[in-house]
């Protein structure tokens, strides 16, 4: 028998969606890859598929209970990033089907984001550059701003991400308070109670806790207008943690200094009233995407893809 005519006997795998091109190129040296996002007959490829035990998928896409039930033999979905808010676990759990995800290596860049972000805003380092783009001379505009260093940073969910922002922050001689559902043991930092009194003490307030329905608008009015008009919300967690309408408005009636957002509530959108602040800095939840954490979150993926196919523990279960 030819190489030609051999039978492929690597296993079949669905890639749900959200992959870039270099990641669907290495799984196929591996695997047989049933891609989702790219078919024109999305039922006549899930049933192609129907013998997959494998897929994998992104947090911003997730997967669907509909798609669930048209893979018959799907026993695990790997999934490329920390959240998996679109997931659905329920249509997962009825099945057994196990989940994982890629946490911790995306909490580097993202405090390098969070922090970046802090800087552009209360130093107007975003607005200078859209004056300075534009041909003006914006020093008079902008006037003087305020500095960072010194200044009291308050941190709502002292996770990976949480522990990697206070450590940059120390680097600006901040002092850190924090909020968690409990306090985090072998930590110097000052807890606190209630995200409004973090937010009554910080100066600044990084939004770095899971979303879910239990942290929806956590970051509500009362917590906006904690902060005040010369406190910061900077938001790097997900976009459902921050009440957007109540941020819209605290902003307009000057109930808050400025906001900086890598997420948002209905993503890919942005609301349009809050690109109409110059003391708003934005970005389009790019805060994870850098080269490096790109490889190391695929390298988990597969790693945990290989792993259920071998029948080893997974490195990284979602429990």
């Amino acid at each position: 028998m030819t190489a030609q005519n051999r039978p492929d006997t690597r296993p079949e795998i669905v890639a749900i969606g959200g992959m870039a091109d270099w990641m669907l190129a290495e799984l196929r040296l591996r695997y047989r890859v049933h891609d989702l996002a790219a078919a024109t007959d999305r039922t006549g490829l899930l049933a192609q598929a129907a013998q997959a035990r494998a897929a994998v998928t992104t947090g911003a896409v997730g997967i669907e209970a509909d798609t669930v039930r048209r893979l018959p033999q799907l026993a695990m979905l790997a999934c490329f990033g920390t959240g998996y808010d679109k997931v659905d676990r329920a249509a997962l759990a009825q099945r057994g089907i196990a989940l994982s995800n890629t946490p911790g290596v995306v909490a580097t860049c993202v405090a390098d984001h969070a922090m970046g972000l802090l800087i552009a805003l209360v130093r107007r380092i975003a607005h200078a550059d859209r004056l300075a783009h534009a041909g003006v001379w914006g020093k008079p505009v902008i006037g003087l701003t305020t500095r960072v260093s010194g200044k009291r940073l308050g941190i709502l969910g002292l996770g990976d991400i949480g522990v990697r922002v206070a450590q940059r922050a120390a680097g600006f001689e901040m002092p850190i308070g924090y909020h968690n559902r409990q306090p985090r043991a072998g930590v110097a930092h000052s807890y606190f109670g209630s995200v409004r009194e973090l937010a009554e003490w910080a100066d600044a307030l990084v939004v770095a806790c899971p979303g879910g329905a239990a942290t929806r608008h956590l970051v509500d009015a009362a917590v906006l207008d904690a902060l005040g008009p010369h406190g910061v919300l900077v938001n790097v967690a997900r976009g459902s943690v921050v009440d957007e309408s109540a941020l819209v408005t605290a902003l307009a009636a000057g109930r808050l200094g400025g906001a900086a957002l890598d997420v948002f509530d209905q993503e890919p959108g942005i609301p349009a009233a809050l690109a109409g602040f110059d003391n708003v800095v934005l970005t389009p939840h790019l805060a994870g995407s850098t080269r490096e954490t790109w490889r190391d979150a695929f390298d988990l993926m597969c790693a945990n893809l290989a792993a259920f196919l071998a029948g080893e523990p997974l490195p990284t279960p979602v429990r």
